[in-house]
């Protein structure tokens, strides 16, 4: 059996935002001092876990998200850059609201159906799903039989679950995932399922 625990990064300045702006692979933002705490509290419920390999996008919230928690265990983060985040073209750093109002029929376009109108000049949710399951699949082959954390986005994480539970591209922004909550998955490389959804009692959800 192979256990995969899936982290979604610790919070950012753009997280905790209201109104929301958005952040995709052209914004590096870094973790916030909340979004240390959670990267902390994922690393507590890890710790004593058996891990044998610490992977990462490589975008810089994800990647000290994975060293925090990487630290518990001894190992080096091994940097996937498939696992970064998707791509939002000329949305990234709006809000909704502005999107809404100056590009209404894209940003309807959107919302009806992420898997097919994306991200204008970036990437839809089918495209992402091309690069990100494969590169599961193979961690999951290269570690059949042991346990792996692998640390990315939002976007990267709602699209793979989605296939595994079969939900079709334009339904995966219907999984909301904690800045720090780990979802499980297990199996082998061919058959994995989803086993945890976004735990996340273990962790602070406002700045102190």
């Amino acid at each position: 059996m192979t256990t995969l625990y899936i982290v979604r990064h610790g919070a950012t300045r753009a997280n905790l935002a209201r109104p929301y702006w958005l952040q995709g692979q052209g914004r590096d933002e870094p973790l916030i001092p909340l979004g240390m705490r959670q990267a902390e509290q994922a690393r507590d419920q890890l710790k004593d876990k058996r891990i044998a390999a610490v992977y990462s996008s490589p975008m810089l919230r994800a990647r000290d998200t994975a060293q925090i928690i990487a630290s518990a265990h001894g190992h080096q983060v091994r940097l996937e850059p498939e696992l970064k985040e998707g791509h939002v073209g000329r949305w990234e750093g709006r809000t909704w609201e502005e999107i809404q109002s100056n590009e209404p029929e894209a940003f309807q376009a959107f919302q009806d159906d992420p898997g097919l109108h994306g991200y204008p000049e970036g990437e839809n949710f089918q495209q992402v799903a091309e690069r990100v399951i494969p590169v599961m699949r193979r961690l999951a082959q290269q570690h059949e039989g042991q346990s792996i954390v692998v640390v990315t986005h939002q976007i990267v994480t709602r699209v793979f679950l989605g296939h595994l539970l079969d939900l079709p591209a334009r339904r995966t922004r219907q999984i909301k995932l904690a800045n720090g909550g780990i979802s499980v998955v297990a199996g082998s490389a061919g058959r994995m399922q989803l086993v945890t959804l976004n735990a996340a009692l273990h962790l602070s959800m406002e700045e102190e």
